[in-house]
């Protein structure tokens, strides 16, 4: 018997980490993003491990939480149009939800090697993860290169300073008794 447990928000935290990029890349911040909206559904079998997960992120969620070198101070008002370039690079009106479905979860130790698709900007693609489990917590790191799901990365002054292809993400969340 097995059984399904939703993990949210509230139980975790999703980060995302960009670099910079071009000929002028050391001008450029780089962000650390937290997406404020988002559910997994984990199934668990009797032994209680993970056999599958489904998660849905709202791209409208996302929240610039600071940025990090560049030549002019990070002030508040260049987070928020940090979050318009990010929003319209995702297209997030056409593409709501970012979502990763998984195929297969196999254990090792107290980490597990998913397979599944992860489908960002209406692209659905596999993305293996590992997710490593410390009793009811569960992490997991990743790269998402952009170009890979047809998100053109922000750029300026003619590309010479634009958002790194690869985008880092970190989630980590404290999963409910069932």
């Amino acid at each position: 018997m097995s059984d399904t447990r939703t993990v949210t928000a509230a139980d975790g935290e999703l980060l995302l980490y960009t670099g910079t990029a071009g000929r002028a890349a050391r001008t450029g911040h780089k962000l650390t993003i937290r997406m404020n909206q988002w559910t997994a559904e984990t199934t668990f079998d009797d032994d209680g491990h993970p056999t599958s997960v489904q998660l849905t992120v709202e791209v409208d969620s996302l929240e610039v939480l600071k940025g990090e070198g560049g030549l002019a101070p990070w002030t508040g008002a260049e987070a928020g149009v940090a979050r318009g370039n990010a929003l319209k690079s995702l297209d997030a009106k056409k593409f709501p939800d970012i979502t990763y479905r998984s195929s297969a979860v196999v254990r090792d130790g107290d980490a597990y090697a998913v397979e599944g698709e992860l489908t960002v900007h209406g692209v659905t693609r596999q993305h293996p993860l590992t997710v490593t489990a410390d009793g009811d917590v569960f992490s997991c790191e990743t790269v998402v290169t952009q170009t890979d799901f047809k998100v053109k990365p922000f750029s300026l002054m003619m590309g010479t300073v634009k958002v790194a292809d690869d985008v880092h993400l970190t989630i980590t969340a404290t999963v409910p008794a069932s």
